[in-house]
């Protein structure tokens, strides 16, 4: 990025600001993205080195870069980052954003888009948490696993003994501290000693016992960063899927446990047998847990049960510190990662040398200081610990009243990792940029076609060794054997027949038969109430007309965007028209006649229903078109895809509802990218 450079400021890990404490109740706004509130505003709006089309200059119309278009016809959208990257981080930025604010003070670690303290919880939320967890900290830590065991499995004999040899030169020396802290220097400062000491190889190939080849348990190596080998259409794809079947996966478990399955205790049930009649519970219901009680013959009833209530609440009160700590971990882990391997437009020497200058102090202590020394110093840290509580916590009530909200200052995303963004605040810099240039990112491409099972395309870079050992140690037609050949029989099989009967989950024949009979059944039920829904709404029911066109028609044509984006305002149909050529950059909705009658193209003459200054956005909110339960059934029931909507409220509380919109995600991305506000995610 040009006109940047790396400051002494940067390298410390000190606050960019402490307004937040100094200046409690300072407010700040900003009306444009040129403002640079923040250094994602700044680093949207400065000049970079390397460009892509959504980076280059042109007219004040908006430029369209390839919505609705194959990945054929787009060209390389951000300079220094492909596209299939580019789609994967927009991809995930949607899954895990529902709602921002405006935030009025400081950003901390001077980047927006933080987790509010007040976030509210949802189950929801807590699943796509727990699958960004399994995309980011999982995955590493498969991959870690594997560097190691493939490190000790002696495979690849000159990496290992080289390994060897330092460990217990060192270790004769007394210098295995030393030793450590230069190869972390050498991995956080000098990327290419990674590939080096840790040459890559595809997760899925690597065996987790022996460190060698192995067959990926999808049955073709089909990607290289997930831990099945999957194939997938776009990179990310498979990590993804991998992650919902983990979530899901976890809840059998626990639904499950909640309900008591036992195979052990089961006979064996012929056709016409009572449990042949009766679905799966695990598959159902949480509520089969309450007849468990019952079942068992105790005495005490679950309507009598004193410690139902309590016991729950005190789990739901649970539920939100722990989603926001496993948020913040999350966060945190995307930090450091973005850190180690930055992307344009960030800066990429200042946070390895911030990270290489803590481990410098450590490497020249380690020289002076003795095991001896070291030992004596944590059993006083320990002692001081355990009975030095009247000492810390008088410290602590005196720190928190000379410098309230101190433990802000000593956040990471202030300190140590200041600067250095989440993936959704680098995705939200990356839409910035094109929101600058008038040329809107597109959306990531669908297919809605299964991926091909063929094996992925495998480089120097994706499969590599140290020196002249061979990859894994197995030979070119060995690797190709394993990733290449396509194992239909290829099926992952659990351990133990306990195990196996207890993850199995089948309705018997006739229970089959019930719920075919429930589904179909609830086709119909579902269908007259779309129905009635049209009645209901010209009768005047705001909440039917909100449901209008949630399921659009399979021949509907639902291309839109990036301009107007076809959606409903109270039922009526037409589209969210977004101008920036305009003195005051805004937001409408326009009934779908005039649309027709003006036509698609940036126009300053259309007549909208309302319209918001984008300046004079202060929330915006992702709804569903149905309830939960009802989105639910529909899903089961139809197989149909449910367009969803939004509501946009401005600084005066007014609030705007648009429904049944297909791209409901990129008007929000473009909405959130366009203006000059700091936002807070809830």
């Amino acid at each position: 990025m040009a006109g940047t450079g790396v400051y002494y400021r940067d390298l410390v890990p000190v606050p960019q600001s402490t307004s937040a404490v100094s200046e409690p109740e300072k407010h700040e706004v900003s009306h444009a993205l040129a403002e640079g509130q923040t250094a994602s505003h700044a680093l949207a709006t400065v000049q970079h080195d390397q460009k892509g089309a959504a980076q280059e200059e042109h007219g004040d119309e908006v430029r369209n870069l390839g919505w609705n278009e194959s990945q054929n016809h787009i060209p390389t959208l951000v300079g220094g980052i492909e596209n299939e990257e580019l789609w994967l981080l927009i991809r995930r930025f949607n899954k895990q954003l529902y709602h921002v604010k405006e935030l009025t003070h400081d950003a901390p670690g001077n980047l927006d888009l933080n987790v509010a303290d007040e976030d509210e919880f949802s189950p929801d939320k807590l699943r796509a948490t727990a699958e960004r967890l399994y995309m980011t900290v999982g995955i590493s830590m498969i991959s870690f696993g594997k560097h190691i065991v493939r490190l000790r499995s002696w495979n690849e004999t000159r990496r290992t003994a080289c390994f060897c040899a330092a460990y217990f030169v060192a270790w004769a020396f007394d210098f295995i501290v030393p030793l450590l802290c230069c190869t972390l220097i050498a991995l956080v400062v000098y990327p290419p000693a990674r590939s080096t000491l840790f040459p890559p190889a595809p997760i899925a190939l690597v065996s987790g016992k022996t460190g060698g080849l192995q067959k990926p348990a999808a049955g073709v190596l089909g990607s290289h960063d997930s831990a099945t080998g999957a194939p997938e259409n776009y990179k990310g794809e498979a990590v993804e899927q991998e992650a919902s079947n983990f979530v899901n996966g976890i809840a059998h478990v626990a639904l499950s446990s909640a309900t008591g399955k036992h195979p052990q205790s089961e006979g064996e049930d012929d056709e016409g047998a009572p449990g042949d009649s009766a679905p799966d519970p695990t598959a159902m219901a949480v509520k089969a847990s309450e007849a468990r009680v019952s079942a068992k013959g105790d005495e005490v009833s679950v309507s009598k049960d004193k410690t139902k209530q309590p016991m729950e609440a005190k789990m739901w009160n649970a539920m939100r510190p722990l989603m926001h700590g496993l948020q913040d971990f999350a966060d945190n882990w995307e930090r450091l990662v973005n850190a180690l391997s930055p992307t344009p437009p960030f800066p990429r020497q200042a946070p390895r040398l911030r990270l290489a200058s803590l481990i410098v102090p450590l490497l020249s202590a380690s020289i002076f200081i003795t095991s001896y020394m070291y030992m004596k110093g944590v059993m006083f840290g320990v002692g001081f610990g355990f009975f030095g509580d009247p000492v810390i916590a008088r410290g602590i009530a005196l720190l928190n009243e000379r410098v309230p909200n101190w433990q802000k200052l000593l956040e990471l995303r202030n300190t140590l990792l200041k600067g250095i963004p989440t993936n959704a605040q680098l995705t939200l810099t990356l839409l910035r940029i094109g929101e600058a240039n008038k040329a809107p990112l597109p959306p990531p491409p669908q297919t809605g076609a299964p991926p091909p099972e063929r094996p992925a395309e495998m480089s120097e870079g994706d499969l590599a060794s140290a020196g002249a050992d061979a990859p894994l140690g197995a030979s070119h037609a060995e690797i190709k054997a394993e990733a290449a050949a396509l194992d239909t029989s290829a099926k992952a099989e659990v351990k133990g027949s306990d195990v196996a009967a207890s993850k199995e989950h089948k309705h018997g024949k006739k229970g089959s038969r019930v719920l075919g009979f429930f589904k179909s059944s609830a086709k119909g039920t579902i269908e007259t109430a779309i129905g009635a829904d049209r009645l209901k709404a010209q009768a005047g029911s705001t909440a039917a007309k909100n449901r209008l066109g949630v399921l659009p028609k399979q021949s509907a044509d639902l291309v839109s965007g990036p301009i107007d984006f076809k959606c409903r305002h109270l039922g009526k149909k037409g589209n969210v028209y977004i101008s920036s050529k305009a003195t005051i950059p805004c937001v409408s909705f326009t009934k779908e006649a005039t649309v027709e009658e003006i036509g698609s193209q940036e126009r300053e003459d259309l007549h909208p229903v309302w319209s918001i200054a984008i300046a004079d956005i202060k929330d915006i909110r992702k709804i569903g078109g149905f309830g939960w339960k009802a989105k639910l059934v529909v899903s089961w029931t139809l197989d149909r895809q449910i367009a969803d909507g939004m509501e946009i409220t401005n600084k005066q509380g007014i609030t705007y509802k648009v429904t049944a919109m297909p791209l409901r995600d990129e008007l929000f991305n473009r909405l959130i990218a366009m203006g000059g506000q700091k936002w807070e995610s809830w």
